[in-house]
Formats: structure tokens, C-alpha cells, sequence
């Protein structure tokens, strides 16, 4: 099997990964200088962009990894785009798709197909300040700490269950700028690490609680 841009998919017993990145890519970064340990037990296997010229299309291919772009520009309307998403992350067969700063909502189309095995991240301690910014609702709000979320992905925004946090001090003084670059550091090793538990021991979905481990 190849993927749109003609590699082909490797064969490989840890988990596949497929990332969908809108930006720099520092969260992928992160995944791939990761997935080079054998025991990590997850490695991206594709890398999708809504965004021709995002950052994180250039770390996939500098890392050997096949990078796709689905521009919603090239489609009649969003549930076209929102299938040729889905269309290009289903032809590397993932076990485990990760939103890494994906700047887009992914219709029911796209998370029904994957669900139960779509993640994402979000720089607040959900179900505090959802959205696209958590950071500038926290500091508006006012709260002394804030943090992130690693989160399963299902058909509202931001609201899907949790998998693990981490909690980021406010500092006086700061600023969002200040306050994402702290959260942003913490954000990437959460992720790193919830992507490789999920992939080396698995997750269940019971209600609202997501449990890891345990699952064959």
C-alpha cells in the first residue's frame, strides 16, 4: 500500500501513529525524537496538514515519514474536506490518530471512523476554557494555576475524556505569550508520554473515565 504522496506504508509491530498538525509541529517533534526507542512502542507512520506550507510537513519528511496536505480550499465544502481527512489518515492504517496542534474541528465523518482512537491536546485544564484560547480565557478569568489536557476526541470541542493532565502554575506577570510557553513544555512531554502508554498498554473508555493498561 502508498500513501497519496507515493511511499510507502511500513510494516512495523508497534503502533501506528498518524498526526495531523496545523503549525511549527513542536508537539510532532517531540512524538518522533521519541519513537526511534524501540520500547517506546508507538511510531508515526504519516503526518497530515490542512496547511501546504505548516512546519511540522518539513519535520515529517526531514524524519523519513510521509507527509500529506488536504487543504480545505481544494474542496466544495467542509463535509468534502472533512472526508478527504479521513480518506488520507485511513490509508496508513493507524492504531492511534493524534491532533498536535491541529487547528481544525473534524466533523462526525471523520471522528466516527476513528473513534475511541483520536486524541488531542489542549492548553487548559479542561472541562476549563475549551476552545481555541484556553490560555487567554485562564489568564482572563484569573485562576492561579492552569495546565493541559490530553483528551479522546469525539463530536464536540474539547469535551471528549480525559487521559491525563498536567497542572502549570500562573506567575504574576505573566502575559499569555509567557503563560502558552510554560504550558506548551509541559504539553509536549504529556503527550509523548500519554502516546506511548496508550500505545504499549492500551485504553478503555468507561462513560467519562479513561482507563489505561489492562487492555489486550
Amino acid at each position: 500500500m502508498q500513501t497519496p504522496s507515493g511511499h510507502p506504508v511500513e510494516s512495523t509491530s508497534a503502533a501506528r501513529v498518524v498526526v495531523l498538525v496545523s503549525g511549527a509541529g513542536s508537539n510532532l517533534a517531540a512524538i518522533l525524537a521519541a519513537h526511534d526507542d524501540a520500547a517506546y512502542g508507538a511510531r508515526v507512520v504519516g503526518v497530515v496538514s490542512d496547511k501546504a506550507d505548516a512546519g511540522g510537513l518539513d519535520l515529517a519528511r526531514r524524519a523519513g515519514v510521509a507527509a500529506v496536505t488536504v487543504a480545505p480550499g481544494d474542496f466544495v465544502d467542509r463535509a468534502a474536506w472533512n472526508e478527504a481527512v479521513a480518506q488520507a489518515v485511513d490509508v496508513f492504517r493507524p492504531d492511534l490518530v493524534v491532533l498536535a496542534g491541529f487547528m481544525r474541528i473534524l466533523g462526525p465523518a471523520f471522528v466516527g471512523r476513528f473513534a475511541g482512537r483520536t486524541i488531542n491536546t489542549h492548553p487548559a485544564l479542561l472541562p476549563s476554557f475549551p476552545g481555541a484560547h484556553g490560555v487567554r480565557d485562564a489568564l482572563a478569568y484569573g485562576v492561579r494555576v492552569t495546565g493541559c489536557t490530553v483528551h479522546v476526541v469525539d463530536d464536540g470541542v474539547d469535551t471528549g475524556p480525559i487521559i491525563a493532565q498536567i497542572a502549570v502554575p500562573v506567575e504574576d506577570g505573566d502575559d499569555e505569550e509567557s503563560l502558552h510557553e510554560r504550558i506548551k513544555v509541559a504539553e509536549r512531554a504529556l503527550l509523548v508520554e500519554t502516546v506511548g502508554r496508550v500505545a504499549r498498554e492500551g485504553m478503555r473508555i468507561e462513560g467519562r473515565r479513561v482507563v489505561l493498561g489492562g487492555v489486550s
